[in-house]
């Protein structure tokens, strides 16, 4: 679509998760999806809401328009991760896509009201992936006024 080509900026996603190889194919099947974006990666949960509050070393770090987290992380899971980012006024509204190594872990947040965009189970079919990022970037692309 030349719109995309034509507005805004690369998407800055936050990639929350604590198993560098499954970071590394995330990271792959989004370039693989030709979405302008960059990637900043954190391990666990208290990093990734460190990042997201920009406390102590992550205070110049750019707010992301999407979050990819992991479900089974270290310190923090994230469950506890994504109910903090939905209680928090300055952190609600962004974009969270869940990523699960099981399809119980979305059951359990919607009972629990914890709104994700989407879930999508590991290993992460690459096509569905590639789909749910470029209709998050036109969603966020269709608030953007063109110059006339």
């Amino acid at each position: 679509m030349i719109r995309d080509k034509l507005v805004g900026r690369p998407m800055e996603i936050l990639l929350v998760e604590d198993d560098l190889e499954d970071a590394g194919l995330t990271i792959e099947t989004l370039r693989e999806g030709q979405v302008p974006c960059r990637v900043s990666l954190v391990c666990d949960g208290e990093e990734a809401l460190a990042f997201l509050r920009r406390e102590a070393h992550f205070a110049r770090v750019p707010r992301p328009d999407m979050i990819l987290l992991d479900m089974q992380m270290p310190k923090k899971d994230g469950r506890a991760v994504l109910a903090e980012i939905r209680g928090d006024p300055a952190l609600c509204r962004i974009p969270v896509v869940v990523l699960t190594g099981s399809q119980t872990h979305g059951q359990i947040l919607k009972e629990e009201n914890l709104r994700a965009e989407d879930f999508l189970t590991k290993p992460v079919d690459r096509v569905h992936f590639q789909g749910v990022v470029k209709s998050l970037r036109k969603f966020m692309l269709s608030d953007v006024i063109l110059p006339t």
